[in-house]
């Protein structure tokens, strides 16, 4: 197994970890903060958008089953890469959309990335590409979210969409879903 590790933010951590946790090769995805001034922050401090952070999902993955890239095209398909600081009604710096980088590398892919994706956005892509500093993991209740809490209102109007319409999209990348 050729382990790698991206650090990704694209709106609610919760919606990410949903989608990344049924794909092939992905051996673990967790919740976290990155990006910020505050050391161990809590999802209060987060929220109230004072600490810089960012709401992002660190995805384990073996590389050869899914690459980088591959890991990053599955980003720009379940997020708007071109909304500052939002992701729908999710508004402020923490929904920011952002890839933390683990090496000179996944820099250059994830630039790359960004520059061959961009044709298929009206907008400007504003994702921003920054080296991990370090990376906090969100308290144990945002773990597994979606899995924990299907019925939970956001739950179920937000993130059971977003996964089924992934769903039907990728079968192909998927992992056994039928549950």
């Amino acid at each position: 197994m050729s382990k790698e590790i991206a650090t990704l933010g694209g709106g609610c951590f919760w919606c990410l970890e949903a989608v990344y946790d049924d794909i092939k090769g992905v051996s673990s995805v967790v919740s976290g903060y990155s990006g910020g001034h505050v050391e161990n922050p809590t999802y209060q401090q987060v929220c109230g958008k004072q600490t810089g952070h960012a709401e992002v999902v660190q995805v384990e993955f073996d590389n050869d089953i899914i690459s980088f890239k591959d890991v990053l095209n599955v980003f720009f398909s379940i997020h708007d890469p071109t909304t500052l600081n939002r992701q729908g009604a999710d508004v402020g710096p923490q929904y920011r959309s952002v890839i933390f980088y683990h090496s000179p590398e996944q820099k250059r892919i994830a630039e790359e990335t960004i520059a061959e994706v961009q044709p298929q956005w009206s907008d400007p892509i504003v994702t921003e590409v920054a080296e991990l500093d370090v990376f906090y993991r969100a308290e144990e209740y945002h773990q597994n979210y979606f899995k924990n809490n299907p019925t939970q209102g956001y739950c179920r109007v937000v993130i059971a969409p977003k996964v089924a319409k992934f769903r039907k999209q990728n079968l192909d990348r998927l992992k056994q879903t039928a549950q």
